[in-house]
């Protein structure tokens, strides 16, 4: 089930927030629980099971680890890791592994047919860091199978984020509060997430989809342009548009998670690019295996780096575009780290020169071209991630660049871009952008409100007539 449907915001929503505020106390996490194992179960009949498993073992680790000797403890974390990426890697990784041999060794092996559950990255990883924190602080642990099921299956954030750490939510998983402010805030949010996914993402998404799924030999770079243009604002308000409705409905339920998204399209480094992007994951990865490794202070700085990325690639997706992918980011972050050592800090510049208009001026372009440099790697990079085929990649890339120049070109860029959709992507753009907010007022309150019902409407009315309602993160 998509938030963005209607049987999700006609039928499951309203009974469910209902039914939660009219139970008695302690039954709230129950009712809760029980509406999101009916959720994931809703597309996911049968791999409802392994989220089961996940959350049995998840439950005796994390008991295990809380109670036995300090000289078994690791033992013990390292079985509840191995456990989880166990899981994890059969369905998700068993095929990519079987066709990489199949190609060294053809006909000798047959490529297994194992459908990947629907948000089992997601709530693999929120199992791992519960175990490894219970490793770290045993004061943690969840004694109540209730409450950690819930945890993990809460269905907000059950198949797209944000990685919600036990620690974040531990005391609300038994102790929260509900007030009509942070509903209100909540229901705010939500709308805000449901426009970027119903108006934003789905019209960026028909029009990458038409233009990057089409023959690369009948386009021209301008058109080439476009369509990575478009996908590069498909995923962003796809992603941040699900984060936007997940926190905003865990407010509703009394439980704040944590942002997962600060505008990442006007970083001016690949660096703070990934401090903006998918924070959750971004920060999962640095607590729970580049700081292990050694972070900055042992060992090398920049395998640590590059075992991280390629990480990052693999947790994607299973496809060697995926891997690429996350190095090609990797390699930009170690880049930058070698050059940074050899670029005057801002204090370093104001010692050396007293011309301060000069120094504006040169922060001004470098800002400038820092963010270009940033979105060229971004794009790129998210060409890769879309078609995920090395060839199909190239041969698109080298389009986009000139390097290709077919003579026989089908469409110019206008034959994509009617008025609706033009109207779109400039808002796209704008709201890529953070905008000052007007100071708080009842007049302000007001017109906020009247805007988002309109905003709500025109969700509705973009659902209703459009069959078109893909979700990028369904696939990790």
């Amino acid at each position: 089930m998509v938030f963005s449907t209607i049987i999700f915001l006609c039928a499951f929503l309203p009974i469910t927030i209902i039914g939660y505020y009219l139970m008695p106390g302690r039954g709230k996490n129950i009712f809760l629980l029980l509406l999101s194992l009916l959720f994931y179960a809703w597309g996911e009949p049968t791999y409802v099971f392994v989220m089961l498993f996940s959350i049995l073992c998840n439950y005796t680790f994390g008991m295990i680890l809380s109670g036995c000797k300090e000289n078994r403890r690791k033992l013990w974390v390292t079985v509840a890791i191995l456990t989880n990426l166990g899981v994890l890697g059969v369905f998700k990784y068993t095929g990519f592994v079987v066709t990489t041999l199949s190609g060294v060794l053809p006909g000798l092996l047959r490529i297994p047919e194992i459908a990947l559950p629907i948000g089992i990255s997601f709530y693999t990883f929120q199992g791992l860091s519960y175990c490894i924190d219970v490793y770290r602080d045993k004061s943690i642990v969840q004694k109540n199978p209730i409450n950690l099921a819930l945890y993990i299956s809460m269905f907000p954030q059950l198949i797209a984020g944000p990685i919600v750490r036990y620690t974040d939510i531990k005391d609300e998983l038994s102790n929260r509060k509900h007030s009509a402010e942070l509903f209100a805030a909540g229901a705010e949010r939500f709308i805000i997430g449901l426009s970027k996914k119903a108006m934003l993402a789905n019209t960026m998404g028909a029009l990458a989809d038409q233009i990057m799924g089409s023959n690369v030999q009948y386009l021209s770079a301008p058109v080439a342009w476009l369509g990575a243009i478009a996908y590069t604002l498909q995923i962003y308000f796809d992603f941040s548009g699900y984060s936007d409705m997940a926190i905003g409905l865990g407010k509703i339920f009394g439980f704040r998670f944590p942002e997962n998204f600060d505008y990442p399209y006007i970083s001016k480094s690949v660096r703070e690019f990934w401090r903006r992007w998918h924070i959750s994951l971004s920060s999962w990865f640095r607590d729970y295996l580049y700081i292990p490794m050694g972070g900055n202070r042992k060992g090398n700085v920049y395998v640590n780096l590059f075992v991280v990325f390629l990480a990052t690639g693999l947790w994607h997706g299973a496809a060697w575009g995926f891997v690429l992918w996350g190095l090609w980011h990797g390699f930009f972050m170690i880049a930058e780290r070698l050059i940074v050592k050899h670029v005057p800090t801002k204090d370093e510049m104001k010692s050396t020169s007293s011309n301060t208009r000069a120094i504006k001026v040169r922060n001004v372009l470098v800002s400038i071209a820092g963010r270009l440099y940033t979105m060229m790697v971004v794009i790129v990079g998210w060409v890769l991630f879309k078609l995920v085929d090395l060839h199909a990649t190239w041969d698109y890339l080298k389009v986009m660049f000139g390097i290709t120049r077919n003579e026989f070109v089908a469409y110019s860029p206008l034959y994509y871009l009617d008025g609706r959709t033009v109207l779109l992507l400039l808002c796209a753009i704008l709201s890529c952008i953070p905008w000052k907010r007007p100071k708080n007022g009842f007049a302000v309150m007001i017109i906020r409100r009247l805007v988002l019902l309109v905003l709500l409407a025109l969700c509705f009315m973009f659902i209703i007539t459009s069959t078109y309602n893909p979700f990028i993160y369904f696939r990790f």
